[in-house]
């Protein structure tokens, strides 16, 4: 059968000018201020942004073995409900991602579900215990292609280890992407330490035990001449760090959460542990220098750090809940709101930082392209000018954690395309790929 023929119409390529863009045989195949196209499907996007299909270095699918939370083909559908058309899924499920047959695993389910790309990442470490190397290579080798190897939720705290990592995934271009937060800093922290968590009686999550881990591996990288990113940015301090280690060459990438854009500390007054997540939201003078900083280029991309649970492990005492929230439905969304909407990223900034600077970073084929005639169709529209309010009970995740539960947020995803296929037409998902 062959594929289904779209004709947008009166979308902004980038928030250009308006013109049509035909979508035949999984490419873009015109693009002008008229088209014609009897066999076409039309779809009427007057006033709405065309996006490449956005990219996500960082989401917890969580399966296997936590199914419950989330799986990949619900991970899939809420990707493509965010405007996704790649997802990075992290290691740190049951059996760990730190063999070729797991992140081979990973990989055949998210073609299986077929609403995007899944991209696993390897774990560095064997179980993310810190000690040993855990299969790299053969990972690296295996149908997944594993690029990028992390131990996220935990940090790779041993410099030797590290060190040992960074020269590894040298000799195919691979990248660490560390967890910054030094273990014995934090031992039972639960926020940001300051004034809200002295108050609380939370023990303090220091911004040093993030920052200090940053500027131990920016050294280590350029010691051994290698890739580094680091995930989710959340201090002031940090961004310094990262500005200095750019400047001097370092092979270094950074990204920021859509969360760590807008959320504060001062939400843990609520004592809702839907606001509490790893690493900590902190203060309002982070949040600036976080927005700044991915304004800049210090941050190269906004990653979800998507991490769903339970309502068992979320609707308990802060003490006792997990840590992490949500994000891919709402990522774009805050983004507009904190970035765009302020006047620090036009959306050209907004394609870079949510698509084409994390394919780069990841190695994604035909991910992150350039909008233009021939390029494959992962494409993403989202309409500025409406805006909707957040339900948790109507998200598309298997978890409802989400920290914007009655919030109105500016901007609509309306339309997601993975390869030329529709997976979301006027914001409703597919029953199956089109």
């Amino acid at each position: 059968m062959s594929q289904q023929r779209f004709l947008l119409r009166g979308g902004k390529v980038l928030g250009g000018q308006a013109s049509d863009l035909l979508i035949a045989n999984g490419r873009i195949e015109a693009m002008s201020a008229s088209i014609s196209d009897e066999a076409a499907t039309v779809l009427d996007i007057k006033g709405s942004i065309i996006l490449p299909g956005l990219v996500d270095l960082h989401t917890h699918l969580r399966e296997p073995g936590r199914e419950d939370s989330e799986t990949v083909a619900s991970a899939s559908r809420a990707g493509a409900k965010g405007g996704f058309t790649a997802l990075s899924a992290m290691a740190n499920t049951s059996p760990v991602a730190d063999t070729a047959g797991v992140v081979e695993q990973v990989y055949r389910l998210g073609q299986e579900a077929g609403f995007l790309d899944v991209f696993p990442i390897g774990a560095v470490t064997q179980g993310l215990k810190g000690e040993q190397l855990s299969e790299i290579g053969a990972m690296a080798d295996s149908v997944a292609r594993v690029r990028v190897f992390s131990d996220d939720g935990n940090c790779v705290f041993d410099p030797m280890v590290m060190r040992r990592a960074l020269e590894y995934v040298k000799k195919f271009d691979g990248v660490i992407a560390q967890h910054a937060q030094e273990p014995r800093l934090t031992v039972d922290s639960q926020m940001n330490e300051g004034i809200i968590s002295s108050k609380l009686g939370l023990k303090g999550w220091p911004a040093i035990a993030e920052e200090a881990i940053i500027a131990r591996d920016v050294l280590l990288a350029e010691h051994v001449q290698s890739r580094l990113h680091i995930c989710h940015v959340t201090t002031a301090g940090g961004v310094e760090i990262i500005r200095w280690a750019k400047a001097r060459g370092i092979q270094v990438t950074a990204e920021v959460t859509p969360h760590h854009l807008l959320l504060t500390d001062d939400l843990a007054n609520s004592y809702d542990p839907v606001f509490k997540v790893n690493p900590p939201l902190r203060t309002t003078k982070d949040v600036m220098a976080l927005r700044e900083a991915l304004s800049d280029g210090t941050i190269d991309i906004v990653a979800t750090d998507h991490a769903p649970h339970t309502s068992e492990t979320k609707d308990c005492e802060w003490a006792e809940a997990s840590f992490g929230m949500i994000g891919l439905e709402t990522a774009l969304s805050i983004v507009n709101k904190t970035m765009v909407e302020s006047g620090l990223l036009d959306w050209a900034g907004v394609a870079h930082r949510m698509s084409s600077a994390p394919a780069k970073i990841g190695h994604y084929p035909n991910h992150g392209q350039n909008l233009t005639v021939g390029s494959v169709a992962h494409i993403t529209v989202i309409n500025p000018t409406k805006s909707w309010i957040v339900d948790r009970d109507l998200v598309v995740s298997k978890s409802r954690n989400t920290p914007y539960h009655g919030y109105e947020l500016p901007g609509l995803v309306t339309h997601t395309f993975f390869g030329g296929r529709a997976t979301m037409i006027d914001s409703k998902l597919m029953d199956k790929v089109v």
